[in-house]
């Protein structure tokens, strides 16, 4: 398994959108539609060209898991996009845990202080990843910042770093 920046890639690009309405809308039962996403189809522009970037996680060439790092100010970034093939959750990949670690360490080299998120209301499996790894529970006006989510039932996170 190997996790690297996203890069224009029709397959990869096919395989990602395929994994985010699986776990949005199968798992989830969340119907979002990817046109309330554009900016999975505008990678570079809207993450990479900001100072932020997408990482994919490829097991055989297929996209098992994608993460974005966003940056909205100097030194807050929006942690986006996180999803992870349920084949490849907790042990022995653990490869949410890899891509979280992946971000952090990508955030932190370019100053970013602290991180904020969305999460659905419903995702308890994705509250309780946050929540262990510090992450703190607020209201969408603590994040100090606007960014666009597709969920209008999130769940609000911050973390110092």
């Amino acid at each position: 398994m190997q996790i690297e920046p996203y890069h224009d890639d029709p397959k990869h690009l096919a395989e990602l959108v395929d994994l985010i309405l699986y776990c949005q809308n199968t798992e989830a039962h969340l119907n979002i539609k990817m046109a309330d996403q554009p900016d999975v189809f505008a990678i570079a522009e809207h993450y990479q060209a900001p100072g932020g970037n997408f990482w994919l996680a490829l097991e055989q060439q297929h996209v098992v898991g994608c993460i974005g790092l966003l940056p909205v100010t100097p030194t807050v970034a929006v942690l986006k996009k996180f999803f992870v093939d349920p084949e490849f959750r907790g042990q022995p990949h653990v490869l949410g845990w890899q891509l979280y670690q992946t971000l952090l360490t990508a955030a932190k080299a370019q100053g970013i202080k602290r991180l904020v998120l969305d999460t659905p209301e419903a995702e308890h499996r994705s509250h309780r990843f946050y929540e262990r790894q510090g992450f703190i529970q607020c209201q969408l006006a603590d994040l100090g910042v606007t960014y666009a989510f597709p969920d209008r039932q999130s769940r609000f996170y911050q973390l110092t770093l």
